[in-house]
């Protein structure tokens, strides 16, 4: 006699999880040793920065990027087994289960293969076929889906027609057998996904205007038409809104005749006396019930693909912006410009530490230029200033003009300015963040702070402000703002992590996005740090309350302590790793004071780190990161960057002329094109076809926000103020 084997939930539980971990590896072509490696230490609690870092060894060396794909993937995965599970139980429970439906919805590799063969047995609402089952025409249907050779349809509904059960008639219950035959067509997985693919494939997005006279954004797609499938992310998210605000009516065009010769093929046998009823019902299921609910599936797979491209826009224009090189060793005049209220001025040293704030009106309506300017010169002789910024909001043009006729006059001082985006600088000085920094500051003065400290230390500065508020995107308010603000924070911890953080200057703000600290913990650094003095030493901080052993292993090889008792205590090297330096450097007959020095960088660069990590007992990639660390132990991955454009003089729109070179910067990276920053008022574009005289895919393989670049003026609209430039030099086009 046979006996049963029960399986117990851990086994399932294994078995599921080397299911996903075999389809991730298979999907992004890595081996299963290292997505099951990579899974392992991220449900032990290890943070993606900390693995890409410091477990390069155990994971193959995957950069973060991979690691956060396997993260992704593996959540989506456990929640389709999850769903599977559900759909199974919920399906056995009415008895419906059969041995086939149940492979079918384990082998689905996608939660909307489970939806689709789970579809027909989900309650629904009522409809027509379910009214038609309750009349007791359910066998009329299954006789009309059996295809008989012989026999009328007619003749057989009328055994159905009784007006006690509310079939008056035999058209009537032949009608209501179609209805159920035309639900069960629309609930078959292999219909849907046909006519799905289909419709993405061969579907025509055609938009039309509500009002034709009315003047909008939208003129462009007031008479639209594009195969859906080849509309770029930003058209697709531009049709959404006009939509959303009811300017625009948008519908997708899917030829029918192909998918009524589909379905008749999967389901007319052959001949048969109920063939022209069976076309009817095809027709009837395809455009009442299939083709609407498949037009919502594309076109909701169509935005969110759009959206994630925004959201990969977005995410990657932050990271350019927050890893922006920062401007050291000069202290700087931030002005937040304005009109009526005045010109807000902060005076911050070489530190960011803030010595002063003033308000001005050189501005209209006041136009008190004299004044201001005897202002601006006391504060730039007081303070030694070297560098003037200025927000570029409202007023910043006038402001500029007027800030480089100060520095025309003072011709025999290093003096120039640089205009910086201030958005997200008003949420900044509004916030509780900024109550607590600066109490005694009014929001624009604190927002001139805001606009001083940009260009000192960009990333220090940028994280206290919600990410969303950056602006450097495109479309960001039509995306999931859910999935916006997690692509988004990741990028920022990411930044926060790749250049590391000063653990004696940083603000609880900075530390809250270091591997493995939460917003409790970087709080209680930063009053541990003011009850008991700057952190000398790494070791400290395990002192600081609520941070545990996990937390200060994650997070203590991106903290930095320059100038503490330990030189290591300023690099990247993690502390576990102290002890394989110690035995490199006593090898060398290296003393650790003697690190940063020119002999010894040249020395430790000499080095073949694959003999020496076998005889040191550590794996070939942390030692390299082991070496370059120690070659250059107070390093900032920034300074690498080139600086932005310091300006002297102002040019006007009226001043560019075809053909002209200049230099610029740019703000911001789009889909099709990039905004260059030129020194004019508004932001001249460099299209798509502009950015290279090769192809270009997109515009993030060759520009991102902060590069410095030379460009050439194409066209100049003064009306409208847009300039149109190239990369393209037309010397050699």
């Amino acid at each position: 006699m046979d006996t049963l084997v029960e399986v117990t939930p851990q086994e399932v539980q294994a078995e599921e999880q080397e299911r996903i971990v075999k389809q991730i590896a298979k999907e992004l072509q890595i081996s299963v040793k290292q997505i099951r490696t990579t899974i392992g230490l991220l449900g032990e609690g290890n943070t993606i920065p900390f693995i890409a870092r410091y477990r390069k060894e155990m994971t193959g060396e995957l950069d973060e990027n991979q690691l956060r794909n396997i993260e992704e993937r593996a959540a989506y995965l456990r929640g389709l087994e999850e769903r599977k599970r559900e759909v199974i139980r919920i399906i056995d429970e009415q008895g419906k289960l059969t041995p086939e439906l149940a492979a079918a919805i384990k082998q689905s590799g996608k939660l909307q293969e489970v939806e689709d063969l789970y579809r027909p047995y989900r309650q629904k609402r009522k409809t027509r076929a379910s009214v038609a089952k309750e009349k007791g025409l359910e066998p009329l249907a299954e006789w009309l889906l059996s295809q008989p050779k012989q026999g009328d349809l007619l003749a057989e509904a009328v055994k159905y027609a009784s007006a006690d059960k509310g079939v008056d008639s035999a058209e009537e219950a032949v009608q209501g057998a179609m209805d159920i035959v035309a639900e069960i067509l629309a609930d078959d997985a292999a219909i849907r996904a046909w006519v799905r693919r289909y419709t993405f494939d061969h579907g025509m997005i055609d938009t039309v205007a509500k009002d034709a006279e009315q003047e909008s954004v939208y003129e462009m797609y007031y008479s639209y038409r594009e195969l859906a499938k080849k509309m770029p992310p930003h058209r697709i998210l531009a049709i959404n809104r006009g939509e959303r605000e009811s300017v625009l009516k948008v519908s997708l065009d899917v030829p029918a005749e192909p998918v009524h010769k589909y379905m008749a093929g999967q389901i007319i046998k052959g001949p048969s006396s109920v063939q022209a009823a069976l076309h009817t019902v095809i027709e009837d299921a395809y455009k009442r019930l299939i083709a609407p609910s498949i037009e919502r599936e594309v076109r909701a797979e169509l935005t969110e693909k759009a959206e994630n491209q925004a959201i990969s826009i977005f995410s990657g224009n932050l990271r350019s912006l927050l890893l922006q090189p920062p401007v050291k060793g000069k202290n700087v005049l931030g002005v937040d410009p304005a009109y009526r209220t005045g010109c807000k001025l902060a005076v911050v040293d070489d530190t960011g530490k803030l010595l002063e704030v003033a308000v001005t009106y050189p501005t209209p309506p006041h136009n008190k230029k004299r004044e201001a300017a005897a202002k601006i010169n006391e504060l730039i002789d007081k303070y030694a200033i070297q560098l003037i910024v200025i927000g570029n909001g409202t007023a910043s043009r006038e402001s500029e003009q007027f800030v480089a006729e100060i520095i025309a006059e003072r011709e025999e001082q290093e003096l120039a300015y640089l205009i910086v985006s201030e958005a997200g600088a008003s949420v900044y000085s509004a916030s509780k963040l900024a109550q607590e920094e600066f109490p005694a500051l009014d929001v624009a003065e604190r927002s001139a702070v805001s606009i001083a400290r940009r260009v000192q230390d960009p990333l220090a500065e940028l994280v206290k402000i919600d990410p969303k508020a950056i602006g450097v995107g495109q479309y960001q308010h039509d995306v999931s703002q859910k999935h916006l603000e997690e692509s988004l924070k990741t990028v920022v911890e990411s930044a926060v992590n790749h250049v590391g953080v000063d653990v004696n200057t940083a603000s609880p703000s900075l530390l809250s996005y270091v591997s493995g600290v939460n917003a409790t913990t970087a709080k209680n650094i930063v009053k541990f740090r003011e009850e008991n003095g700057k952190f000398t030493n790494r070791k400290q901080l395990q002192k600081v309350p609520r941070l545990g052993a996990k937390t200060y292993e994650q997070c203590i090889g991106f903290m930095r302590i320059p100038g503490g008792s330990d030189p290591l205590d300023r690099t990247p090297i993690h502390p576990e790793s102290y002890s394989v330096v110690t035995r490199l450097l006593k090898e060398l007959n290296i003393e650790p004071q003697q690190l940063g020095s020119k002999e010894v960088a040249a020395q430790l660069s000499s080095l073949q780190p694959e003999p020496l990590a076998d005889s040191l007992g550590v794996g070939v990639p942390t030692l390299k990161d082991i070496l370059e660390s120690l070659q250059r132990p107070g390093r900032d991955p920034r300074e690498e960057l080139p600086l932005p454009i310091f300006r002297t003089d102002v040019l006007k729109i009226e001043d560019l002329a075809p053909g002209m070179k200049l230099q610029g910067t740019v703000r911001n990276v789009i889909d099709f094109g990039a905004f260059v920053d030129i020194g004019i008022k508004s932001d001249g574009l460099v299209h798509i076809s502009q950015l290279s005289s090769g192809y270009v895919k997109h515009p993030m393989d060759v520009v991102s926000v902060g590069d410095n670049v030379t460009v050439w003026v194409l066209s100049v609209d003064v009306k409208k103020g847009r300039v149109g430039l190239t990369m393209r030099d037309p010397e050699k086009n």
